[in-house]
């Protein structure tokens, strides 16, 4: 009679030790996406019932650190008392555990006869509990609990993080914008004003350009944006700019189409092509181009910004790229950190460029990153 391996006797999820890990994973991953969103009663009430799950028990209750957040479970009468419950162990950052004594009931039908009570923590802080009712209290329960618990915060960790990385780029695309503005639209106006008697129609179009792109410039919406996008406000800059330069200034785009609803950071290719103008072209005598070149490589979009202009010395633009504030250079080391921080270190910038020989900039992004969309 022929034997079969263990493994196969066993079946695909091998022992019922394998089959309740995966149980518990699973369970723990369908917590995971609303706590991600951070301890508010909406990622409360979302994910309550897959700890109850975890944990076995009658009741679970999460609070924050003043009020109950949701409740999910039997004999919710003792809900009143979630919010007493917290105040102590939010105090003293240690597990509780409580008896009867101290969650009376009238109902002679309840079997809530303790309770769990283990802090929520986010950066030593603690920001919340996580409250178990049960029959008992066995070391075993309290030991599950506060795991759990654990588990709990470092979600919520990982949501702080993501809102700190947010807030963080908002900062870095505000300070952009402060770094941007006021030469851009000094220059702008200038322009236009010069239009406005010789030429007024042309000025008018000039205007319209201009609100279209300070339109886009600061909004308030959004992390990121499609290449198609910020090329458009590119496209928007470059006119104006032309408006200033007249022939002087020539430029060359050659887009590959299947890459323009490539999600990139807002705001990370314009002042790559302001630093080509301002740094490359302004202080050229005669003609200057710049070529902006969008290109599909597989599973990356590879973009290169590049002028003809005067070059720099590659020991400055290191420094720019280090996040030297004494360098003038508009948002060089700021677009360099968002691709990095959003994308991953390989994605940094890669600057080609040495005195009187031009400037050529070259950004990767990938297609498809998690969690990046426009």
């Amino acid at each position: 009679m022929a034997t079969w391996p263990g493994w196969l006797q066993r079946g695909p999820l091998g022992t019922e030790s394998d089959r309740a890990t995966f149980r518990t994973l699973h369970t723990a991953s369908l917590a995971a996406p609303a706590l991600r969103g951070g301890l508010t009663e909406t990622s409360a009430e979302k994910s309550i019932r897959f700890l109850k799950a975890l944990l076995g028990v009658p009741a679970v209750a999460l609070t924050d650190t003043e009020n109950l957040l949701a409740w999910d479970g039997r004999f919710q009468h003792h809900a009143e008392q979630t919010a007493g419950l917290a105040h102590g162990v939010v105090a003293d950052g240690a597990t509780s555990v409580a008896d009867e004594r101290e969650i009376p009931c009238d109902d002679l039908r309840c079997v809530l006869r303790h309770v769990i009570v283990s802090p929520l923590t986010v950066e030593e802080r603690v920001v919340g509990t996580l409250q178990v009712f049960a029959p008992s209290a066995s070391a075993g329960l309290v030991r599950a609990t506060n795991e759990v618990a654990r588990w709990v915060s470092s979600q919520l960790e990982l949501a702080e993080l993501d809102a700190s990385r947010t807030r963080l780029m908002e900062a870095e695309v505000r300070a952009l914008r402060a770094q941007i503005s006021p030469h851009f639209i000094y220059n702008s106006l200038t322009a236009i004003a010069s239009f406005v008697r010789t030429d007024p129609e042309r000025a008018r179009e000039l205007l319209l350009e201009f609100a279209d792109f300070t339109r886009y410039s600061f909004r308030k919406h959004g992390e990121f944006t499609t290449l198609a996008e910020e090329l458009r406000s590119i496209e928007r800059y470059l006119v104006l700019e032309k408006a200033r330069f007249g022939d002087r200034l020539q430029v060359t785009l050659r887009i590959a189409p299947e890459v323009l609803p490539v999600a990139v950071p807002f705001l990370s290719l314009q002042p790559l092509v302001e630093n080509a103008v301002r740094h490359g072209l302004e202080g050229k005598a005669g003609d200057g181009r710049i070529t902006i070149v969008a290109e599909d490589n597989d599973f990356e979009c590879v973009i290169s910004i590049e002028d003809d202009g005067l070059g720099e010395d590659p020991e400055r633009v290191r420094r720019a790229l280090a996040g030297d504030v004494s360098i003038d250079s508009i948002g060089l080391g700021n677009v360099d950190e968002r691709l990095r921080s959003t994308f991953g270190d390989e994605y940094g910038l890669v600057v080609e460029t040495a005195p009187d020989a031009g400037t050529k900039v070259i950004v990767r992004v990938p297609k498809y990153a998690p969690g990046v969309h426009s």
